[in-house]
């Protein structure tokens, strides 16, 4: 996670609001309209009370209560107007900030986030990015707000006696800023450490739901119980700790703003009692401080709800501004498939290296087997030759071409990737065979799964095609999520086939009849198959060993 400073996280964040400017501007003026509405009500008050008891006063009793009237309903409007505006903006803001993450995970996908713990960026796409409805709802027309009122009620206060006014900014200054500062400063990085571990725990959860037939078989229920329960205490201990400080914050803001009160009302008494303000002015300035602290109230407040928010927003930020470890290509030339080679590539994980000094070739029209135990880095190559890595060293070439200067959609439509796990969507069986080919036919569909043996079982499904697999395909076998992933590659129909041990999930019938499809393919096709099945190996027409990341 980068380090980023509050103040820089919060103008990274008010950029996004470019586009709302003109509803900022509609709330931030019905606030303080709104609020000069609540602060000149009790001043109406005064002026009323100055007026009954003979004194001479700017506004009649009269008056002072017809324009009492109207502040009152007024400010409700003015309050609705504002926070509508706002929670315009925080909403419409949310659905841009997760297009947002959304356009930057596809970007980043899959390199990075085969390594990213699944459950924390859940908690990032959800929770974290709701948590920032408060600074767009709460926190930007707020700041807005409370500086253009202190400037208009220092202005008012001022103009009694130009002491009391700059008394009255300090007082604003002090409570809107000052305070703010302190308390974010005293709360240091809970809110950040909150938010990191409450993602830790939204991972533990989710991994815990995805292991449970694990967790119950080996009876590991109440380890893992207890895990998470003492995962949650610490949070607890944290948030308690969090709304402790916040509530000794509002004592702190309270007791300065009572401080600033009684200086307010001292130094207007000492200037009427040595002349140089009327017993009006005392009153009213000291009323108009006493009555107008609302909106840097709220600012003061931001000092520790804020901290969750930053946090929130930090780790928003980390993944907009991540670099993808692969950059697509955009080129207008496209190449066809003419085979592929690999020459003395080298690639580590971190310190770790997977692969040293391989190379091989895979012409066109042929199958190519890999073999290899659990661990050897057959499938890093099969990643590397879709450019889901980056080569540290040596070259992976497509058509004669360097891949790095190959078109990223057109690698795309050149190739079709089969893994060990094939991910199924909460849809219908038919629109997850149609994601390889969103134009497809449904005799293609069909054709295709026919060739991955896997048409026959659909049909003795209740709905054929149209039955529901559940979340992951938790519904159906790995044989059978295997052959639906095979069919997949079948339809996108793409010259290049990767299977990364298409048959391990296959009993022997199965696996024979789809490795003649393949065997079948071979006329149009190349195909590189990694498999530790000697079987599977015999329809490869060259097959390579990849031992200890090395190739033989």
């Amino acid at each position: 996670m980068k380090k980023r400073s509050n103040l820089r996280i919060c103008l990274q964040l008010i950029q996004l609001v470019k586009p709302l400017t003109g509803f900022m501007v509609l709330a931030v003026t019905q606030g303080v309209l709104g609020h000069l509405c609540a602060a000149f009500i009790t001043i109406l008050g005064c002026y009323a009370l100055l007026s009954v008891l003979g004194f001479q006063a700017a506004v009649s009793a009269g008056a002072a209560f017809a324009a009492a009237v109207i502040f009152v309903l007024a400010r409700g409007l003015l309050r609705y107007g504002e926070q509508a505006c706002n929670h315009y903006i925080a909403f419409k803001l949310l659905a841009i900030l997760r297009d947002k993450v959304f356009r930057a995970l596809r970007r980043l996908s899959p390199a990075k986030l085969e390594g990213r713990d699944r459950g924390d960026l859940i908690a990032v796409i959800t929770s974290d990015i709701e948590l920032l409805e408060v600074f767009y709802a709460h926190t930007i027309s707020p700041i807005c707000i409370a500086f253009l009122m202190s400037v208009i009620m220092g202005l008012y206060i001022g103009s009694f006696h130009w002491g009391l006014g700059l008394l009255a900014v300090a007082a604003y200054g002090v409570v809107g800023i000052a305070v703010p500062l302190f308390i974010s400063k005293r709360s240091g990085d809970d809110g950040r450490q909150f938010r990191a571990e409450s993602g830790d725990l939204s991972s533990f959860v989710l991994d815990s739901l995805r292991g449970l037939s694990e967790i119950i078989q080996y009876g590991a229920g109440k380890e893992r119980l207890h895990q998470m329960e003492e995962r949650t205490r610490k949070l607890g201990v944290q948030e308690e700790r969090m709304k402790k400080l916040s509530g000794e914050n509002g004592a702190l803001t309270n007791t300065v703003i009572l401080l600033f009160d009684m200086l307010m009302l001292s130094a207007a008494l000492l200037l009427y009692d040595a002349g140089a303000l009327s017993f009006e002015g005392a009153l009213l300035s000291a009323v108009a401080l006493m009555s107008s602290f609302g909106p840097v109230v709220a600012l003061a407040n931001l000092g520790s709800t804020l901290q969750n928010t930053f946090g929130a927003g930090e780790r928003v930020l980390d993944i907009l501004e991540e670099e993808p470890v692969t950059k697509d290509v955009v080129s207008a030339e496209r190449i066809a498939f003419t085979g592929a080679a690999v020459s003395h590539v080298t690639f580590d994980y971190g310190e770790e290296t997977v692969l040293s000094d391989v190379s091989a070739d895979i012409p066109a029209g042929e199958i190519v087997g890999i073999t290899g135990r659990s661990g050897s880095g057959k499938s890093t190559l099969l990643r590397l030759l879709m450019r889901f890595w980056q080569v540290g060293q040596g070259q992976i070439r497509i058509s004669q071409r360097d891949i790095d200067t190959v078109d990223t959609g057109n690698l795309r439509d050149l190739q079709s990737l089969v893994t060990q796990e094939t991910h199924l969507f909460h849809d219908s069986i038919r629109e997850n065979l149609r994601i390889a080919k969103l134009t497809a036919t449904d005799e293609e569909i069909e054709a295709a799964c026919r060739r991955a043996s896997v048409h026959d079982f659909i049909m003795t499904l209740p709905k054929g095609y149209d039955t529901p697999v559940g979340e992951l395909g938790d519904t159906l076998s790995g044989g059978e999520r295997q052959r639906i992933g095979l069919a997949r590659a079948f339809l996108h129909d793409a010259p290049f086939m990767l299977l990364d041990e298409p048959t391990s999930n296959l009993d022997s019938l199965n696996e024979a009849v789809i490795l003649k499809s393949l065997s079948e393919e071979r006329k149009g096709r190349t195909v590189v198959l990694v498999s530790h099945r000697e079987s599977t190996m015999r329809i490869a027409d060259r097959t390579y060993s990849v031992e200890n990341g090395r190739m033989s």
